[in-house]
């Protein structure tokens, strides 16, 4: 087992639900590796059923450290402060309604013991619909560097709730930043222009609660709007080429704008997961 320290950073607000978040923070303090601490933003004023899950899970784990912001901030500002407050230089992603594997973080420290250069560890995904038993779709992406950075030119080529990070690597990136509602695949597309390594490990590492409307929800002229910022982004800096980021305005432009809620579900579940 790695003798790396490391940290999980995730954040709640106040729609998430209380059984959930037990659920998920019970999924941490009893894997078969456990994290030497979890940092956990409140992102603005959450109610106190909230509250009691995370005091009553400090009193079985320590290492638990919560922090009460006044301002919602979104995802990508809650988890930047979550990486200035975390202690240790290995950051494990978690989010409140999801199931971490007993097993996931022995494993993935395993593949920063073995392999020093790795910046970014993920790893699959199921995802699944009132029950973990109930899995409508599983997230299958490339496994080594080359494959992943192939990927990215077209979509996001790690599961954001599977990563554990570097730290000191995340932040010569430049942290969590919010110039796009997609945090996660701009973060990596950051890391991927500052030269850093990543990986994804063949197993499902994390169960994905997923609602009835997840794809109906990626989509509408706003959210198009953001994937095309993003792609121009990627352009601009010489991440992906001027043919493919027209490409992937027409495809996303496609899928994502102008076909009806029904088909793009359909479309995700038979063509983007397995």
């Amino acid at each position: 087992m790695s003798k790396l320290k490391f940290s999980v950073i995730m954040s709640i607000y106040k729609n998430d639900n209380a059984e959930y978040l037990q659920v998920a923070l019970d999924s941490i303090i009893h894997q078969t590796q456990v994290p030497n601490e979890i940092v956990l933003i409140a992102d603005g004023p959450v109610p106190q059923s909230l509250i009691d899950v995370v005091e009553k899970t400090k009193t079985r784990f320590a290492g638990l450290h919560a922090y009460y912001q006044d301002k919602n901030r979104g995802l990508g500002g809650a988890l930047r402060i979550a990486v200035e407050k975390a202690q240790y230089d290995y950051l494990a992603r978690m989010d409140s309604d999801d199931i971490s594997l007993p097993d996931r973080f022995e494993k993935q420290m395993k593949c920063f013991e073995e392999d020093h250069e790795l910046a970014v560890v993920g790893g699959m995904i199921t995802e699944f619909v009132d029950s973990p038993e109930h899995v409508v779709s599983k997230r299958i992406l490339p496994l080594d560097d080359s494959g992943i950075k192939r990927f990215m030119q077209s979509r996001c080529g790690v599961n954001h709730v599977t990563v554990v990070m570097k730290r000191s690597e995340l932040l010569r990136a430049g942290n969590y930043q919010q110039d796009f509602k997609q945090e996660d695949y701009f973060l990596w597309a950051r890391m991927i222009e500052a030269g850093c390594k990543f990986r994804n490990i063949p197993d499902i590492v994390v169960n994905v609660r997923s609602g009835r409307d997840q794809f109906a929800r990626r989509g509408g002229m706003a959210y198009y709007k953001d994937v095309l910022a993003l792609n121009r982004w990627m352009w601009q800096h010489g991440l992906i080429s001027l043919p493919k980021m027209i490409y992937n305005d027409m495809v996303r432009g496609t899928v994502q704008f102008l076909l009806p809620n029904s088909v793009r579900t359909w479309v995700y579940q038979r063509f983007l997961r397995k």
